[in-house]
């Protein structure tokens, strides 16, 4: 038990520690456009069919199950701003940030791990260039901005497709839904999300970048820091959901 205890600790100090040297490396040296580039497109563009589909099946789904608790105390047309609230605070950024954990954080730690097993990473020490400069950076940055331009869209795709469900399928009405919609859906709720989504992107970058760098020699250490990083990354995205949304209702709703 210390001993698990005790590595916790120690990849945490690590992670604290790439995520410095990434600042200092932000700050003093331009990182290249054409590998930021390059990762915008893996991370953002590659990644909006899984997000969209997952952003438009909660939706639905949450719209129905809303309906059905509501219809029993004759607030169907409030099933909206449930829809709404839930998913550009809580939802959309959660779901978005586990989706890009599965299918960006596992890529970043096999590619690094791979990296680092056939020696290329020293390769680039040898030629004094930094691997953080070279491989961290530009990684963070793209899932930096893509993590909100995706929950966005996935917010977008999922409030929708949950009128679709509620206007068509469940016979709600739609002027009083969107009104509703409208009338309890404040911009704090949208800045929360898109603050969420930005703080997921820097720990599914952080982490798996350094699972990958910190990965042990052979196949089978690139598996395993593979499955580590979308682990850590994954339980860290929902206990840090817990704390900023206590956080930032307090600073920014005032609850």
């Amino acid at each position: 038990m210390f001993s698990h205890v005790r590595d916790l600790v120690s990849d945490l100090g690590e992670i604290l520690l790439l995520c410095q040297e990434t600042v200092m490396s932000l700050r003093y040296r331009r990182p290249s456009g054409a590998d930021f580039m390059a990762q915008l497109y893996f991370i953002g563009v590659k990644s909006q069919t899984v997000v969209l589909t997952t952003g438009a099946a909660t939706g639905m789904v949450l719209c129905a199950q809303t309906y059905f608790q509501f219809h029993k105390v004759r607030m169907d047309t409030a099933t909206g701003a449930v829809v709404s609230v839930g998913m550009c605070s809580e939802l959309g950024p959660v779901l978005a940030g586990l989706m890009l954990t599965g299918r960006v954080g596992a890529a970043m730690a096999a590619e690094l791990g791979t990296m680092k097993v056939t020696e290329q990473i020293d390769a680039l020490r040898t030629l004094a260039t930094h691997p953080v400069d070279h491989l961290v950076v530009p990684r963070v940055l793209a899932t930096l901005v893509s993590a909100p331009l995706l929950t966005i869209e996935s917010v977008f795709v999922g409030i929708a497709a949950s009128y679709v469900v509620g206007v068509r399928l469940l016979g709600i009405d739609g002027a009083y839904y969107l009104a509703n919609m409208r009338r309890l859906t404040d911009w704090e709720d949208v800045a929360i999300g898109l603050i969420k989504a930005v703080v997921f992107g820097g720990i599914i970058s952080l982490f798996a970048c350094y699972k990958g760098l910190s990965c042990r020699q052979g196949a089978e250490g690139v598996g395993r820091a593979t499955t580590e990083a979308v682990v850590m990354a994954s339980i860290s995205i929902l206990i840090t959901n817990f704390f900023l949304t206590l956080l930032l209702n307090r600073l920014l709703v005032g609850f």
